[in-house]
């Protein structure tokens, strides 16, 4: 099995054909060079966007083409850069750079979500994302409508007016642009997406649109909106529906695959997500934690024989109470154990989460879970932490500082806050609710599943409808359904954004061999294990590709070397 990249990997190799070291070159001198960074990745940042005109982006093939021209040209000033006296930070900083571009290529070459994805193509959101960057390829601009404040101002009123406005120029765009695609799953489930920006623009409309963000929740309507937006809106959503209806009528003559395949799933996991393991390695990797998942239910179940079951709470005033409460006990177990520091904004970040009532003939998996008891995904919450302490707490590079492109946060996202699930079981949050446990590792089997199913799609070894049955077989006690909107949704998202279905695991398994070097690099130097400082030094590096926080915090990785990825 290839094993993340050593320190001496990322000095003398870097994944970047060109870029090389001296080790005796003067730090003024590589600051200067290292500013050169900073200035190329700002003029990438601009460039990487598709040209926008009236509020509608390009992505012709033409415009395609002349992005490929582009690409190469900063790839090659990447690649030219004397990185000679640079810290390990700044050479992590160069290989985000260089992840990004590769992002882009793959995109150009493979992923081409604009021509492929009818998803790709639905522009309106209305809440938060729980990550960095919305889940998945998205068309620039987004429209993100739990950024304003309403009632909406002039200024905001002319921007919606613009971005709402060119939402059916867009969509007329997407049938050219999508007029060779043959993905079957991309189509046959690419009306979804549709049917939220539908439902989205019309709660916008009627005034009863609620919103989910860091800061709480946020009330949006049209009250006061001049004509022209309202029409506008009017305008976009009648074209939305138009478009589905579109979707509806071609998917059945669309028979091609989806999936991506192993040899681009390969390329892409290592040289854009920086994930240090092959398809076939991640196979191997989820079974085994579906494995450990399901027999860790199964003992535990053994434990608390002789202790009553957990009763799902189906009053909505006594749920809302549970749930508050254990959202206050669950933060201050991690502010008071060190793991969090003691802020405001982190504990309103916490708060803002607690959601609602969920009545027994709607719950999904997640909220068959909270009905018992939501610490486990309130765990997983964690995700809000990282979001305040970016906003609040910027990380000091403003490479690391930027919206990571390409989702390529999702290992390091959607890992951590999957380790923190079991994490704080380890740590001693059920100690007093041994039977909460349970729920802990049915959430582990359940992340195994669905991205097990994720791998096998990828493969075009299964449709999204097998994907789905296969996810919910898996999961136990029944809590998944494979007809359910939700899996319709993960498995959707995991096809759309190869890796992000196995990144849940995969990325806890990064984190678990990170405290695991780090431990034993303590154990080396004499020094006791703290599971605060291990937590500060990691979040000091930032929401970074685990391989890159590893080179920062570790001197002397214990796993074996490998070569740098072909580009």
């Amino acid at each position: 099995m290839a094993m993340a990249y050593s320190v001496r990997t990322w000095r003398f190799q870097l994944f970047l054909s060109g870029l090389l070291m001296a080790s005796a070159a003067p730090a003024a001198y590589a600051m200067a060079d290292y500013q050169q960074l900073t200035e190329l990745s700002a003029k990438w940042r601009t460039f990487e966007p598709p040209a926008v005109k009236a509020c509608v982006p390009d992505y012709s093939e033409a415009a395609m083409t002349a992005k490929a021209k582009g690409l190469a040209d900063f790839q090659q000033k990447l690649a030219a850069m004397d990185s000679s006296g640079w810290t390990i930070a700044q050479i992590g900083d160069a290989r985000l750079v260089a992840a990004e571009m590769n992002g882009m290529d793959f995109d150009l070459r493979v992923l081409k979500p604009w021509a492929r994805d009818p998803s790709f193509y639905a522009a309106v959101w209305g809440e938060d994302s729980d990550v960095p960057e919305h889940e998945g390829p998205s068309i620039f601009p987004i429209i993100d409508l739990q950024t304003y404040r309403y009632p909406l101002s002039k200024a905001d009123q002319k921007t919606l007016t613009c971005q709402i406005g060119a939402i059916p120029a867009i969509l007329e765009q997407a049938k050219l642009n999508l007029k060779d695609s043959n993905a079957r799953d991309l189509w046959v489930y690419g009306t979804r997406a549709f049917r939220e920006q539908s439902a989205t623009l019309a709660a916008l409309q009627d005034g009863t649109l609620d919103m989910r963000t860091l800061e709480g929740r946020v009330h949006g309507s049209l009250k006061g909106a001049d004509k022209t937006l309202i029409k506008a809106v009017a305008k976009a959503k009648a074209a939305t529906d138009t478009f589905q209806q579109w979707l509806d009528a071609e998917a059945p003559s669309k028979t091609g695959p989806s999936g991506v395949g192993k040899d681009n799933y390969d390329w892409y996991m290592k040289n854009v997500h920086l994930v240090p393991y092959t398809w076939a390695e991640q196979e191997t990797l989820l079974k085994r934690e579906l494995e450990r998942s399901r027999a860790s239910l199964a003992l535990e179940e053994y434990r608390n024989r002789n202790l009553p079951q957990l009763d799902p709470v189906n009053n909505p005033d006594a749920y809302m109470a549970m749930a508050k409460t254990k959202m206050r006990a669950l933060t201050d177990f991690l502010i008071k154990g060190g793991l969090v520091d003691e802020q405001t904004y982190y504990r309103d970040a916490m708060a803002n989460q607690v959601g609602g009532y969920t009545p027994p003939e709607k719950r999904n998996f997640f909220t068959h879970g909270m009905a018992l008891d939501p610490s486990g995904l309130f765990s997983h919450d964690y995700h809000w932490i990282e979001l305040a302490r970016r906003k609040h707490e910027p990380n000091a590079s403003p490479i690391r500082a930027n919206v990571p492109l390409y989702d390529m946060y999702d290992s390091r996202s959607e890992g951590m806050a999957t380790a923190v699930e079991e994490l704080l079981l380890h740590a001693g949050l059920y100690d007093d609710t041994p039977r909460s446990q349970e729920i802990v590792w049915i959430m582990l089997a359940n992340r195994a599943a669905r991205g097990l199913a994720s791998l096998y799609v990828q493969s075009n070894d299964m449709t999204l409808k097998e994907a789905g049955e296969f996810h919910a077989r898996w999961t136990p006690r029944k809590w998944s359904d494979p007809d359910s909107d939700l899996v319709g949704f993960e498995q959707l998202l995991y096809l759309r954004q190869p890796g992000y279905g196995t990144s849940y695991v995969t990325g806890k398994l990064e984190l678990d061999r990170l405290i695991s070097e780090y431990s034993f690099e303590m154990e080396k130097q004499g020094k006791p294990f703290s599971l605060p400082e291990f937590f500060t030094k990691m979040n000091a590096s930032g929401v970074i590709p685990f391989p890159l926080i590893e080179a920062d915090m570790i001197t002397a990785p214990l796993h074996v070397e490998t070569k740098a990825p072909a580009q």
